[in-house]
């Protein structure tokens, strides 16, 4: 029994039967638009637009295009089996979930799915259910002990990414694009990413949301230097900003590990470019292209951030292999590739790290040099100490073990 995946060729490219179903909801799917229609019978337009408006963003932009995709490819599958897809019947949601468990990669030498990415279609067919005011058919017996079953027979600890270790980080940061026009753009850009990215422990979704409005600048108290603190909005664990996360990044020892000289050079050029663009840029680096001695810091004169103007401008913005800053901010998957490519340029293999990378490394690291679980999860937001345990396992085995009071 085949399971049709969702095309990426755009709503064009999908059945007809397919995009008439998908058209019974809006872009985020969990929104009944024949729901609203009847609010609109009971109250104005702007009162129902206000109401489709939030109720469309309940959920994050990542998890509606999941859950589209998920949707999507449970509507097509029930078509090819002329079963109904809304609402759905228990046993056929069991019997699709057991053929998406059974798929393979194209070359056969894998499983295409992974339990979690069907615990996450079974939610995606669940939240559809919701919105439409319907009981979940995924609350069955039949399904849950399914998907017990696919986890079960499918046991397997997922593989994470490598951290990206200090040793790492020097690597990458050395294969960055030489300085100069228009390859410097690039280089100040990305030493903002991977410095930030380490130090605060950032997911690479929270690196993309930065502005420049979220970087103060703050004096360390015990050493009168410069220090960044960075507002979060939303995060994977607080999606609606209740809590006001902030991370501290100190002055780092050398000048070209330290993100406060990072984040001081990246504004001087986005100065330049907000007052002279391309042109201007291209000065700005002509004359900024001069060696500079390590411990040389760039920060020791940065007093505050002079690009906090309350228009939300991304931190980390789009750059063409042209020099060109963009006006667009680069997206977490973006943000990804990023760490894959300068991996692979420094002779790493890509496919073990990625955006995780930046953030586990900062736990392994931290680990390795003696910070305390406490620590480490204040940096990282961490609310679960298994997690940070975990880290200080692959950072250092021996570490708090009986294995070494054996005498061996």
């Amino acid at each position: 029994m085949s399971t049709p995946e969702p095309s990426h060729d755009g709503p064009s490219a999908l059945p007809a039967p397919v995009r008439d179903r998908l058209q019974r909801a809006t872009h985020s799917v969990l929104v009944d638009t024949r729901a609203l229609e009847r609010v609109r019978t009971r109250f104005d337009a702007e009162q129902a637009h206000a109401l489709g408006r939030y109720l469309a963003n309940a959920q994050s932009a990542n998890t509606l295009r999941a859950y589209r995709a998920d949707w999507t490819a449970f509507t097509a599958w029930c078509l090819a089996e002329e079963r109904q897809s809304l609402p759905a019947d228990p046993v056929d949601v069991a019997v699709y979930l057991a053929a998406c468990a059974q798929a393979r990669t194209n070359d056969g030498a894998a499983w295409a799915l992974a339990p979690s990415t069907l615990e996450r279609r079974a939610a995606a067919i669940a939240a559809v259910h919701g919105a439409h005011g319907l009981d979940s058919p995924t609350r069955a017996d039949v399904v849950r002990m399914t998907l017990r079953g696919i986890r079960r027979t499918r046991r397997a600890r997922p593989r994470r990414k490598d951290p990206i270790v200090l040793s790492t980080l020097d690597a990458l940061l050395a294969v960055r694009p030489t300085d100069g026009h228009p390859g410097g753009v690039a280089r100040r850009r990305d030493a903002v990413l991977l410095l930030t990215g380490f130090a605060g422990a950032l997911r690479r979704t929270e690196l993309a949301a930065l502005t420049l409005d979220d970087v103060h600048v703050r004096t360390d108290a015990a050493s009168g230097a410069a220090a960044l603190v960075i507002t979060l909005a939303a995060t994977k664990t607080d999606q609606e900003g209740r809590r006001g996360q902030t991370v501290a990044l100190p002055r780092g020892r050398q000048r070209t590990t330290c993100p406060v000289c990072a984040f001081a050079d990246w504004c001087d050029l986005l100065q330049a470019h907000h007052q002279g663009g391309d042109q201007a840029v291209r000065a700005h680096l002509a004359s900024a292209h001069t060696p500079v001695a390590p411990t040389a810091h760039r920060c020791q004169d940065l007093t505050r951030n002079p690009l906090a103007d309350g228009t939300g401008r991304p931190l980390l913005p789009t750059v063409t292999r042209y020099g060109r800053v963009g006006e667009r901010a680069m997206s977490g998957r973006a943000v990804g590739d990023l760490v894959k490519r300068y991996a692979q340029r420094a002779g790493l293999d890509p496919d073990d790290f990625g955006g995780h990378s930046l953030r586990a490394g900062f736990a392994t690291q931290a680990a390795l040099g003696g910070a305390t679980d406490r620590e480490i999860m204040r940096q990282g937001r961490w609310t679960n100490p298994r997690t940070v345990h975990d880290y200080i396992r692959t950072a250092n085995p021996l570490e708090d073990n009986a294995v070494t009071r054996l005498g061996l």
